[in-house]
Order: C-alpha cells, then sequence, then structure tokens
C-alpha cells in the first residue's frame, strides 16, 4: 500500500526548542519522530512512501535516502512554495498513480492501527478520528450513526463544542477525490476541500481509533510525548514494548471492579490480585499507588487485549 507522509512545516511555535529542525525531526527517545511515523507505517503494510518536502528539504531526504535502511521505499516531492495539505498530495500524483492512498502528517506521534483503517475504508474518504475531553486545538468531526461525516468544526470555542471527536489528520482517500484539488495555488484539506466534498455529496466518513496520538505542535505537547513514551502511554514504533503499560483512569478501585466481573469467567485469578490468563498470554492487573491509573504487565498480546477492553470499560463508566 502506499501513503503521503505530509513533512513540509517548518514548526514555528517550536521554534524555542527546535533548533532549526523540521519539526517532523525532532528527536524522541533517541530517533527522529518522522522515523517512528515510517516504522508505524512499514509495520502497517505501507512500505511505498512519499514525503512532501519544503521547509529544510536537506535534512530529511540525507536522513532517509530511499528508505531502504528502514525497510521501505521512499520517493520525495518538492513544493517551491507551500501548496497546503491537499496541494501538496495534489504534487505526489505521479507516485500515486491512481491507486488510493493513505495520508499522514509527519508531525503526529501515535500507535493507531492504520491497517484496520484501510480494511475499514469507504468510498470518497475516511477520517481517522480520537477523543479528546479538551477538543479545542483540534478540528471536531461531527458524523451520524453510520459514522458518515455530516460537519467539521475547526478549533472551536468552548460554547460551539458539539463532540469529543477530533481529526488525527489521517485520512484514506479514495484516487478519483485528487480530482477535487485545484492544481498551482495553495489549498488545504480541513479549510478547503473537506467543506467542498460534502457539498457536493462525495461520501465521507469517520472512523474512531484506539490508541495513542499527539499533535507535537508547541513546547508542551512536544515535552509531553517524550514523557508519554518514558510511562509506556505510547507505544513508540521501532521501539520494543516495555513491560509494563500505565493506564489511566478515572476511578481505578472501581475499574478494577468492573474489569474483574468482566472476565470472572474467563480464566481470572483474585488470589494475588488480579491475574487473567487466555489464548494470547497472562496479564497481571494492578492500580498504582500514587495515581488513578493501572499498571498491566505479562504478555504483549494478551495486555493489548486486556488494556482495549480496559479502556473501553473506563469510558463506560464516565
Amino acid at each position: 500500500m502506499k501513503a503521503v507522509i505530509l513533512t513540509g512545516g517548518a514548526g514555528t511555535r517550536l521554534a524555542s526548542v527546535s533548533g532549526g529542525l523540521p519539526k517532523p525531526m525532532m528527536p524522541l527517545l533517541g530517533a527522529p519522530l518522522l522515523e517512528r511515523t515510517v516504522a508505524l507505517l512499514r509495520d502497517n503494510g505501507f512500505e511505498r512512501l512519499c514525503m512532501t518536502l519544503c521547509y529544510k528539504p536537506d535534512v530529511i531526504r540525507d536522513h532517509f535516502g530511499d528508505g531502504s535502511r528502514f525497510g521501505v521505499s521512499i520517493e520525495y516531492r518538492l513544493e517551491r512554495a507551500p501548496l497546503g495539505t491537499a496541494g501538496a498530495v495534489l504534487n505526489c500524483a505521479d507516485f500515486l498513480g491512481g491507486e488510493d492512498f493513505l495520508v499522514m502528517s509527519g508531525d503526529s506521534a501515535c500507535d493507531l492501527d492504520l491497517a484496520q483503517l484501510a480494511q475499514d475504508r469507504r468510498r470518497g474518504v475516511t477520517v481517522a478520528l480520537t477523543a479528546r475531553s479538551e477538543p479545542l486545538p483540534y478540528g471536531q468531526v461531527l458524523t451520524d450513526q453510520e459514522g458518515r461525516i455530516t460537519g467539521f468544526l475547526e478549533k472551536p470555542t468552548w460554547e460551539r463544542v458539539v463532540t469529543d471527536r477530533v481529526s488525527t489528520g489521517i485520512y484514506w482517500i479514495s484516487a478519483d477525490v485528487l480530482d477535487y484539488i485545484p492544481s498551482g495555488r495553495p489549498y488545504d484539506f480541513a479549510r478547503d476541500l473537506f467543506p467542498d466534498l460534502l457539498a457536493r455529496g462525495v461520501p465521507m466518513y469517520g472512523r474512531v481509533l484506539e490508541g495513542y496520538w499527539c499533535d507535537i505542535g508547541t513546547p508542551r505537547a512536544y515535552y509531553q510525548c517524550n514523557l508519554d513514551a518514558l510511562d509506556g502511554l505510547w507505544r513508540v514504533p521501532g521501539v520494543q514494548e516495555p513491560p509494563r503499560r500505565i493506564l489511566p483512569c478515572h476511578d481505578r478501585a472501581r475499574l478494577m471492579r468492573v474489569i474483574g466481573e468482566a472476565l470472572a469467567g474467563f480464566g481470572a485469578d483474585f488470589s494475588d490480585g488480579l491475574t487473567v490468563s487466555g489464548p494470547a498470554g497472562q496479564v497481571r492487573l494492578a492500580p498504582l499507588a500514587d495515581q488513578s491509573a493501572l499498571a498491566l504487565e505479562g504478555d504483549r498480546a494478551a495486555v493489548r487485549r486486556i488494556e482495549a477492553l480496559a479502556r473501553k470499560l473506563d469510558s463506560q463508566m464516565q
């Protein structure tokens, strides 16, 4: 599968900590964020990548080369002047060759299941969504019960907030959508293309993906992302997962009870805390003493399954 990574931004808001690096090249746990993004795409089946370049293009191109060192094939398309997010993708039309494709920002840290997004894609545009309790800095996405997008709210004030679902800037796009992007001038997905597609009745869908997502656009967000990686909240692509995962929750004691009730008939052992055994392996769950969070330790596949269940139950309890 093919993916376009938007890497042309200068990262003006990060200037105080970036030292002039392009934003996607900011280091996270010893490697550029963009390297983590490439690993995530590779691990989800996207092995042919195109990076859009504008600000300090040689920094990115010299680091990644043809991509073979990272297990992928990489091409580059240079913008002489900023083309906007959608215009930058149109500039990659020859690389895409009439195929459907994924678009992803190069300045977001995430461990979302992009292979699942590709599997669930619909004709037109499918937008990867995530939930945010503080959605003001993001673009909100309104959907109906079938998941079809009915509207967008770009960075609204609290008085206009009507949902907690926000766009991650990750899109699965049908090839014919490129026909709606004008050439030769700046054109953005959120500001220009998506409202136009809605007005035309082109099908657009939202797909909520579980997992970690963070836009590192500000120094505070950048440092928080590093801390989240160290705490195990972000499964850093290309890095071996820590033996213990930390899951923040709203009421740790209540969540332990609800999980125990849900798993009582599925190999749950309460003789020393809560241990769950199953086909995927064994997991031990324990609430932390100094914060409202659970620690999960055990076999990787089993930890992921129990973590997904715990997140769902915690959400239902709110």
